[in-house]
């Protein structure tokens, strides 16, 4: 392996950058190095002086194995993810030892590749068993795992023509690593709620919306938009004046008459979490709680009349909305109906018979 055929981690992109210091028309000494061993040095050099948390383990098809060094957990440059974002990706919780819904979640990575035009290198069942001796060999017991297909490296053309196969990564990332959040913060948040803003940077078309593409820019975008604006995510709201979906999860509402409804999967990503959701909230119904479940569309103008909204996400599972665009939703506090569906999931978490359990040594 040489240095030029690989890129680092996002984690430690930055690595050379404090080398390249001066002021413009002076001389910058850049340095060669021409062995792996010397960028392997600087690697764990840069890794033992930081204090974020280290990712257990890394699967790349292009090592064709696991990887535990995060120094050396890489991916080509000229992986046609990397520059064309010619990928999909997806996730699934660790949760005690557990992987929770990961079939779910493989088969709509799946889903999304074929609409990409990826094919797998692996058959599915393979795939899954990457994930589960991964995770054993990270002894990570609650996290999750972020698992990628790819078109695969080869150049740097636009088409995918010239790569020398499609590629497999997955990584497992711990709680607490300042990746999915401290689950300190994640209590705080469930106990008070966040505030959501409608965000102004234009939703993708239902096509790529619906496909779980590494094009993730709009998402970006939209994230810090409302980061710019104290809130905690943005909202995306469609040409018809519906509700579609967050950045980063769907969105659920409670109506002042008790229904519970998920905007329609047909414009929007297919949620995991939010399709469970739908599975489970009948309960609630049973109890007296609900009148009705569904996944419908919903005007942004009758949204913002309903006594509870949240956000649903596989890494949430809920959060509690209290405040949209300045205004607050309901009464402003976190209503009942979010937690007990957020006691449901986390119970579903736990006790689910769809649970892959995990073969640590």
């Amino acid at each position: 392996m040489t240095s030029a055929n690989w890129t680092l981690h996002r984690s430690f992109f930055w690595v050379l950058s404090p080398l390249l210091s001066g002021e413009e028309g002076h001389h910058v000494h850049v340095p060669v190095y021409a062995s792996g061993s010397e960028v392997l040095q600087k690697l764990q050099e840069k890794w033992n002086s930081t204090k974020q948390q280290r990712y257990p383990a890394m699967y790349s098809s292009v090592v064709g194995g696991i990887v535990l060094d995060p120094s050396m957990m890489v991916i080509p440059i000229d992986d046609h993810m990397v520059h064309r974002g010619h990928g999909v990706f997806d996730t699934a919780m660790i949760s005690d030892g557990y992987l929770y819904e990961v079939d779910s979640h493989l088969d709509r990575l799946l889903i999304s590749a074929a609409k990409a035009k990826i094919s797998s290198p692996f058959p599915r069942e393979t795939l899954r068993a990457i994930l589960v001796q991964m995770t054993a060999a990270s002894k990570c017991r609650n996290g999750s795992i972020k698992y990628w297909l790819s078109a695969g490296p080869g150049d740097f053309l636009l088409s995918p023509k010239g790569c020398t196969g499609p590629a497999f990564y997955a990584v497992v990332v711990a709680s607490g690593s300042g990746v999915d959040g401290a689950p300190a913060a994640g209590h705080a948040r469930l106990r008070e709620g966040v505030r959501a803003i409608t965000s102004m940077v234009p939703m993708k078309h239902p096509f790529f919306a619906a496909m779980k593409s590494v094009n993730y820019l709009p998402n970006a975008l939209a994230m810090a938009e409302a980061e710019e604006r104290g809130a905690y995510a943005s909202v995306w709201v469609d040409d018809a004046g519906d509700v579609a979906e967050g950045p980063m999860m769907n969105v659920a509402f409670v109506t002042g008459d008790g229904d519970l409804v998920v905007p329609a999967f047909d414009r929007v990503l297919s949620g995991c979490t939010a399709r469970r959701l739908l599975a489970l909230a009948p309960r609630l119904v049973d109890a007296g709680m609900l009148r009705s479940v569904s996944a419908a569309s919903i005007s942004a103008t009758d949204a913002k009349r309903c006594a509870e909204m949240m956000f649903v996400g596989s890494g949430l599972p809920l959060l509690p909305i209290v405040e949209w665009d300045g205004k607050p939703v309901g009464d402003g506090r976190v209503g009942k109906i979010v937690l007990a569906l957020f006691d449901m999931l986390c119970e579903d978490m736990k006790t689910s018979p769809e649970r892959v359990i995990v073969p640590y040594d």
